[in-house]
């Protein structure tokens, strides 16, 4: 009878280990397991992508707040250099019409002194005829020219009072305009000087503007593929969090069927033993042997998860004239007669001689009234040395739009860091090239 109920309980346990080891369920499971296993590194690769994409996003974002900083600050160098173009053009205008002016009063006025000389030299005769000084006609007939002629007939003592006071007018009349007419032209030359530097800036800020579009447009089109690949990435990272879901809630189901089968058959285990022990015990006269169940329980499985979380990523004071300026490179902007004001300092607008200037200042140099400032004033402001002797910190000048038009401060290997009109504050090869050809050999020494 033992032999029998042994029998019994050990067909019992083996149903129900089969039933807890069926492949089916291991099998399933296990490859569940395993995709979600890929689709977590899958979705690692992904959202590291999705990091790197968002960095890149921010550097271009950074990169594009400056060049429109940059380009707010040409847009303002071409405005203020347009209304000095313009103002320049106005002046030329009124200075030529003065001249013009000047040239006719100096006509009308030696036609009326050819007229007075006639009539001088009628008097002459006159007064020789009658007797008077041979000596006075001579210095008048033998003058060389009409002004020669003003000159001696006022040393001539015989010219009556009247006639003297005439003369001294009329030649002090001629000085004066001829004085003004030399006044107006170079004044006239100057402004001429000042147009052609302002149509050279002109143009090439025009070029600068195209350029620094040309390259905010390529950063816009930067931006654009960089939002739509991370777009295009945090889509498939949200396709792969669905998966990843499902997949989760597919295993979460098969192990809830799994426990739900091992207990139906631990339960269905427990009745065959009570059963089969009552068929035992009605068949034996002794008291049956109980069957030991224990060992038929099956130690349930242990659940586990391999979620992974995502990780996250870890989260001026200049020394000397030459370096000082460096902060201005590629923040300013060249405008003809700024940095004269606070105002235009705060936002990087100089020219070149004002940004020699300004440098200088911050090293506690001072090159004279910053309103007054210029390449002729720089020029003068320290001792002159020889170009072969150049060291950094000197002055350095170029023959431009006229000579001595611009200046920058030697920073040395043939280089120079000046405001320059393409580019604002910015370093420039002097060695080699434009900036070769228009150096002129002035080297000043501060």
């Amino acid at each position: 009878m033992k032999k029998k109920m042994l029998l019994l309980n050990t067909t019992v346990l083996l149903g129900l280990g089969g039933v807890l080891s069926t492949p089916a369920y291991a099998s399933t499971i296990q490859n569940m397991e395993s995709q979600k296993s890929q689709i977590q590194n899958q979705r690692q690769d992904v959202q590291s992508n999705i990091k790197s994409a968002s960095d890149e996003l921010t550097r271009l974002q950074a990169e594009q707040d400056q060049m429109k900083a940059q380009l707010e600050r040409l847009t303002i160098a071409e405005e203020e250099n347009n209304k000095k173009a313009q103002k320049t053009e106005a002046d030329i205008k009124e200075t030529s019409k003065q001249v013009e002016q000047l040239e006719k009063e100096i006509k009308l006025l030696q036609e009326k002194l050819e007229k007075r000389n006639d009539i001088l030299k009628d008097r002459a005769r006159s007064l020789q005829e009658s007797g008077g000084n041979v000596e006075y006609l001579q210095v008048l007939l033998g003058s060389s020219s009409f002004s020669d002629f003003v000159d001696r007939a006022l040393a001539v003592s015989t010219i009556v009072d009247a006639d003297r006071g005439i003369l001294k007018e009329t030649k002090n009349m001629q000085d004066e305009l001829k004085t003004k007419q030399a006044d107006v032209k170079s004044k006239l030359a100057s402004l001429e000087d000042m147009k052609a530097e302002l149509d050279e800036m002109t143009v090439q800020l025009a070029a600068q503007k195209k350029q620094k579009d040309a390259l905010a447009k390529e950063l816009k089109d930067k931006e654009a593929k960089n939002e739509e690949l991370k777009a295009s990435l945090q889509a498939k990272d949200s396709s792969l969090a669905n998966e990843q879901s499902t997949l989760e809630q597919n295993i979460k189901d098969q192990k809830a069927a799994e426990e739900a089968a091992r207990k139906a058959a631990e339960q269905a285990a427990k009745e065959a033993a009570k059963k089969a022990a009552e068929q035992a015990q009605k068949a034996a006269v002794a008291p049956a042997e109980k069957a030991d169940s224990s060992s038929a329980k099956a130690e349930a499985p242990k659940a586990s998860s391999n979620d992974v979380a995502p990780t996250s990523a870890p989260a001026p004071k200049a020394s000397n004239v030459v370096t000082v300026g460096n902060r201005w490179i590629g923040n300013s902007a060249y405008v003809f007669g700024g940095g004269r004001s606070q105002s235009d300092i705060s936002r990087g607008l100089f020219d070149c001689s004002s940004f020699v200037h300004w440098a200088y200042s911050q090293v506690g140099v001072n090159l004279g009234p910053l309103g007054s400032v210029s390449t002729e004033t720089l020029k003068h402001a320290g001792t002159q040395v020889s170009s072969s002797q150049m060291q950094p910190g000197d002055l350095v000048f170029f023959d431009t739009y006229k000579k001595d038009g611009h200046v920058g401060i030697y920073v040395g290997g043939g280089k120079f860091i000046g405001a320059q009109s393409s580019t604002g504050v910015a370093i420039a090869n002097m060695s080699s090239g434009y900036w070769k050809q228009k150096f002129n050999g002035r080297v000043v020494r501060i």
